[in-house]
């Protein structure tokens, strides 16, 4: 199998993080914010990333309760993994990200950041329990 390039999306309600990642060399990177209102993101931002970074997979961070139970948004996030796929025709896998929130509050960085950063640790994870890397 060749390279996967892929787009991971730390879902919220007013902010998405996106980052990138690739399992060439398996590191992840994060990328920006995208703006959203009630968890529904600008469309045509995720478009222009998506045409910029060509990824042949999205990786969306699915936040769980710490005893695994689903939450309010988990199950948010799921619906916007749906929405990812007809969207975009592409596959989407979700990813444990329990603790990406509180990683990414660990770096000192603007706000507004964090969101990227938490993407990038989700990539990251997807990376890790990938066969390859």
């Amino acid at each position: 199998m060749g390279t996967i390039y892929l787009l991971a999306f730390d879902f919220g309600l007013k902010h998405i993080g996106v980052a990138v990642g690739q399992t060439q060399t398996c590191t992840a990177s994060p990328v920006t914010t995208v703006t959203a209102k009630n968890g529904k993101p600008e469309w045509a931002q995720l478009e222009t990333l998506l045409k910029e970074w060509k990824p042949n997979l999205l990786v969306v961070g699915l936040p769980l309760n710490m005893d695994e139970s689903e939450s309010d948004m988990s199950r948010r996030a799921r619906k916007f993994a749906r929405r990812l796929n007809a969207h975009f025709s592409l596959p989407v896998e979700l990813v444990d990200e329990r603790l990406s929130s509180f990683e990414a509050n660990r770096h000192d960085v603007e706000a507004n950041k964090k969101h990227a950063i938490a993407a990038a640790i989700i990539a990251q994870t997807w990376l890790n329990n990938w066969q390859s890397c």
